[in-house]
Parts: structure tokens; sequence; C-alpha cells
């Protein structure tokens, strides 16, 4: 079944306009665009219907978010969540390479033993086969334990630049994390990791984590291609998302 937009209810207390543009912000953020299955297309009857509100705010919501790159409104056509291109998506995991690198270098300086600690706890209940057998539930403790290395910073520019990038990195993270055996290579890597800033490593420390993130790099390199296929449109056309422009199926 194509995995599609899951959108929570709509509370009482909130300005509605910001409420409905968060709403469909984290829908989307928190779905695996990147699956083969994925279903990119947006209906803004059937968000409205879901949300039981009318379309205005919708509209609204969803050119702040074209704004913002996530999603493509194509008049005529439809609305679609907008996928990165292959160039891009390379290019935020060198970006997020460096963010985390420096990071970890900042981790052993400001972190107390406590903090670095707290690493430790958030992989410790996952051995391998553990991590296999748990998909889900190992992806998003290997994006918080990502996360609180930002954190653990103490640098607010540096987490935020990276809070705004991780928005787009973190459908990335959960395809790969099922992909060859990079489930294994992640365990590894964290408990390498963990070993190097408890020492107060700082060079090991900021070198395994670009290390890290650069073999996502090298993996997505030479693995991904199919997401970079333009979405199809309800008459099995293709479109150009850059251009707007269809072109016939050969598939």
């Amino acid at each position: 079944m194509a995995q599609g937009l899951k959108l929570k209810a709509v509370g009482t207390n909130f300005s509605l306009k910001d409420h409905i543009y968060d709403v469909l912000k984290d829908g989307i953020t928190n779905m695996n665009i990147y699956a083969a299955d994925a279903n990119l297309k947006l209906e803004e009857r059937k968000m409205a219907d879901q949300l039981g509100i009318s379309r205005t705010p919708i509209r609204e919501a969803l050119a702040r978010l074209e704004q913002e790159g996530f999603v493509d409104i194509q008049p005529r056509k439809g609305i679609f969540i907008k996928r990165k291109s292959l160039v891009e998506v390379l290019e935020m995991v060198t970006v997020w390479a460096a963010l985390e690198s420096m990071a970890a270098r900042l981790v052993t300086i400001h972190a107390t033993d406590g903090d670095i600690g707290s690493l430790r706890r958030m992989v410790s209940d996952y051995t391998k086969k553990e991590a296999r057998e748990h998909m889900d539930e190992y992806s998003d403790a290997n994006i918080r334990f990502h996360k609180r290395i930002l954190e653990l910073s103490e640098c607010a520019m540096l987490k935020s630049i990276a809070d705004d990038l991780f928005l787009h990195m973190r459908a990335i993270r959960a395809r790969t994390m099922a992909e060859a055996d990079r489930v294994n290579l992640s365990v590894d890597d964290h408990m390498h990791i963990i070993e190097a800033l408890e020492k107060r490593d700082s060079d090991l420390a900021s070198k395994l984590v670009r290390k890290h993130t650069m073999q996502l790099h090298a993996h997505i390199r030479q693995s991904w291609h199919e997401f970079t296929d333009p979405p199809m449109d309800v008459h099995g056309n293709a479109i150009d998302v850059a251009s707007g422009s269809e072109q016939k199926s050969t598939g």
C-alpha cells in the first residue's frame, strides 16, 4: 500500500493559520518521502476533510511550505511533496557531516560526563540483532542520537542551522537505515563515537562523526537512483517539477 500523508487532528486553542501550517509540515517531514511507494500528491479537499476545516487555510499553509521547499504547486496539475534531487541530497549530507563533526568536537569540550552518558543510554538497548528486528524504533533512536550530539555542542546557531537541515534529512536517514548493511554499521559507529567523546578526544570524535556521515554520502551516491524520477500525474505522464512540463511515460 502506498505511503501517504498522515495528519494529526486539529486542536481547539490555536491560531488556525499557523496551526495548519505546523500540522502539514509535521506530516510531511515525518513521512518517508523517498520510499518507492510514497504517495507524493496532496489533495486539498481530502486534507480539508481530514482536518474538518475549509480549504482556505490549507492553501495558505501550502503556499508557505512551497516557499520553504517542501511542496511544489503546479497549476492545473496538482500539489506534490517535493523530493530533493540526488545532487541536493548529497550536498545536504555533506553539510550535515560538517555541522555534526564540529558539534562532536564541541561536545568533548562542553558536555558533562552525564551528558555524554545520555548518548550511551540512547543506543544501549540495541544490539545489531535487536536493531534489525526493530528497525523503525532503531531508526528513531538513531535520529535522536545525532540530534543529541548537536544539542550537547552548546552552540545555539550550529544547532539551529542543523535543525532546519534535519527537516529534510529525516526522510533520507529513515530510508537508508534499511538498506545494505547500514544498521550494523550504525550500531558499531555509534559506540566508537561515544567512546571517543568519553575520552574527550576532540580530533577522533570529530573524525569518526564525519566519517560516519560521509559513508552515508557514499551509499546514496552509489545506490540511489529511482527517487530522482519525476512524479506521475493522474494520466500517467511524468511531471518535471523544475519546469512544470509533462513527458509521456515510457514505463
